[in-house]
């Protein structure tokens, strides 16, 4: 995974409650295992026009004005099934962090598991930026995981992170990548433990 300090980014709004992970990536795209190729299918449902399959002009994602890393999303985000399919879309398309006032906690736990990140807002600060970017395409939001801060237009509030995640996050680990930057640590474990055995036995 790629390191995740810190992101300034121009926003997409999408002011939505309840978005489910079927409406995330709907469930006839998950047929790969390869977590490449996703992002075509983000939003599939809502991107493009069920009968003729041409992309729907209304749709923010569709329009040209709106872009960046960062996803601002209406309250609940991620509820439903919990297919990891969804965070593979979403961070296949190219968005880094999710904004939102609720997150599903199985989604929130799939996002973070492939460096995409959560951030849970209080609803005035999320109504906020969504008017914002809404009214502002150009206006940008910064996001500082290690200070766990959210900015724009001078506004600033602090969000929760597990710290085990953070670091994660900070240095680009998987679990798997924590483990082995931790393996001088565990083989210093075992001589100690080794020893302690020997002094007993």
């Amino acid at each position: 995974m790629q390191k995740l300090k810190r992101i300034q980014s121009r926003a997409v709004p999408l002011p939505a409650e309840n978005i489910d992970t079927d409406q995330i990536i709907p469930a006839r795209f998950l047929k790969s295992i390869d977590r490449k190729g996703f992002g075509e299918n983000l939003f599939r449902d809502w991107r493009f026009n069920i009968h003729t399959g041409e992309p729907d002009p209304d749709f923010v994602l569709n329009k040209s004005a709106y872009s960046g890393g960062i996803l601002v999303a209406g309250n609940n985000f991620g509820c439903g099934s919990s297919r990891e399919h969804a965070a593979w879309s979403l961070t296949d398309y190219g968005f880094k962090v999710i904004v939102s006032s609720y997150f599903a906690d199985i989604f929130k736990g799939n996002a973070l598991n492939n460096g995409l990140l959560p951030v849970k807002v209080s609803e005035e600060f999320l109504k906020d930026i969504l008017k914002n970017v809404t009214r502002n395409p150009e206006s940008e939001i910064s996001v500082d995981v290690e200070l766990q801060t959210i900015s724009f237009n001078g506004k600033t509030e602090t969000f929760e992170l597990d710290s085990y995640k953070k670091i994660c996050l900070l240095n680009g680990y998987d679990d798997i990548d924590f483990l082995i930057s931790k393996k001088q640590a565990i083989k210093e474990f075992e001589l100690k433990t080794q020893k302690y055995e020997q002094q007993l036995f």
